[in-house]
């Protein structure tokens, strides 16, 4: 079991920054692969970015690659994902993840995560 808490989420004007966090615990989080999605009104969760255990393979979604990076710590059971230049059509709940993987895989189906933090609410107002 996992338990993760994302934070960091908040109000901003298109072009700002924010740097949201995932802190994790529970069994060792550095045995698991990790992903951040968001999901805005009306819409499905999507694949933002993911992370493998060791953090020498990440992957991004093509709306957001060049203005997120994801980065992990897993001395500190803790993810980040740094989004600059942030739009509008940024605007969603974003979740962190995780599953199980000692391997450089990556994912971008929410299916095949196990576990989910709460949500945090990332508001850009153009």
């Amino acid at each position: 079991q996992v338990q993760l808490v994302e934070s960091g989420g908040g109000l901003v004007q298109a072009g700002d920054s924010l740097r949201l966090s995932c802190a994790a615990s529970g069994r060792t989080f550095s045995s698991y692969a990790m992903g951040w999605f968001r999901q805005a009104p009306g819409k499905e969760r999507e694949f933002v970015a993911a992370i493998n255990w060791s953090g020498d393979n990440t992957d991004y979604a093509d709306s957001v690659k060049g203005r997120f990076t994801i980065s992990r710590d897993n001395a500190k059971n803790t993810a980040s994902l740094q989004m600059n230049s942030l739009k509008p059509e940024d605007t969603a709940v974003y979740y962190c993840a995780v599953f199980p993987r000692y391997s450089r895989y990556l994912s971008h189906r929410v299916a095949e995560y196990d576990y989910w933090g709460q949500g945090t609410q990332v508001t850009v107002s153009s």
